[in-house]
């Protein structure tokens, strides 16, 4: 049935249309203009800021804001733990996550069913706060970089992901390894985790934006400031200091003046840029199958 032009559609289609089309731009605004807002106070004066009234562009442009977060050593140094952990977590996460749920995904797996029940409950039941810190604390952890990789290792949730995925990976192809004599490790690494890609690449999206906004984890498990991560320094600012307290710029050189508040909103921008900036180039996984073309016949 060809397409109908816009011509031929009715009013009432056009109308829908137009109100999808409202509905979206409303939400994109919605969704953005906090963002903005952020960005564009984090770019003005701190004191001229104070006055209110900036919404849409800089009034009195300024850098003192990111000079004063940068001049910062203890930023630096949390912003380096956040992309270790990050980096990382979700290369430990992802491999670990991904041969559990290969591991599920073979019909011969003892015990399979039992395992996936007991996995459910995991979804819907926890042990709770303090369970978890005596576990953290049994094992060693506390104060520990290991703290922000070895209780995240593995997810059930991520596993179902994964699982739906493996189960339509064809068995031709492992049975072509299996013939040229590859075991199960050269399998998985050699075949699945390549093919698997986009899959790999979304677990990997939502886990490493997870570890780059995890702030509980270091105000709960870690007094050392050298381990803290840059969400937990962020929430620890904007907890302690008031909104509108003038702040005497910190680092060699700088004589100005900045506010409190403004130093949130530029550190507030400088925690999220990174995750950003990383986004675009795991897009593409998410509407690319590898698996096309690997089989012919």
């Amino acid at each position: 049935v060809p397409m109908l032009t816009r011509k031929q559609l009715s009013t009432g289609d056009k109308i829908f249309d137009a109100a999808n089309v409202i509905g979206m731009l409303v939400l994109c605004f919605v969704t953005l203009y906090p963002i903005w807002y952020v960005l564009v106070n984090s770019l003005n004066d701190g004191q001229d800021a104070m006055r209110g009234g900036i919404y849409w562009l800089p009034r009195k442009f300024s850098l003192d804001n990111y000079e004063a977060v940068f001049a910062n050593a203890g930023i630096m140094t949390a912003m380096g733990v956040t992309a270790a952990k990050t980096v990382i977590g979700v290369v430990c996460h992802v491999f670990f996550t991904a041969m559990v749920a290969y591991a599920f995904s073979r019909r011969e797996l003892i015990g399979r069913k039992f395992y996936m029940m007991m996995g459910t409950v995991t979804l819907f039941f926890g042990g709770g706060l303090i369970p978890t810190f005596l576990l953290i604390r049994d094992l060693g952890l506390l104060d520990k970089f290991a703290v922000y990789i070895i209780p995240s290792l593995f997810s059930f949730f991520d596993l179902i992901i994964f699982l739906a995925f493996f189960r339509e990976i064809p068995d031709g192809l492992e049975e072509a390894a299996r013939i040229d004599g590859a075991n199960d490790l050269a399998i998985f690494v050699r075949i699945i985790i390549p093919v698997s890609m986009p899959v790999v690449a979304t677990i990997a999206l939502f886990h490493g934006v997870w570890q780059w906004n995890d702030y509980f984890t270091g105000m709960i498990y870690i007094n050392n400031p050298d381990l803290q991560p840059i969400q937990t320094f962020l929430y620890r600012v904007v907890a302690q200091s008031s909104s509108n307290q003038i702040v005497a710029s910190v680092g060699p050189g700088i004589n100005r003046t900045v506010t409190s508040q403004s130093i949130k909103l530029a550190t507030m921008v400088v925690t999220t840029l990174p995750i950003v900036f990383v986004y675009p180039f795991l897009q593409k996984y998410f509407v690319k199958g590898l698996m096309i073309g690997s089989i012919k016949g």
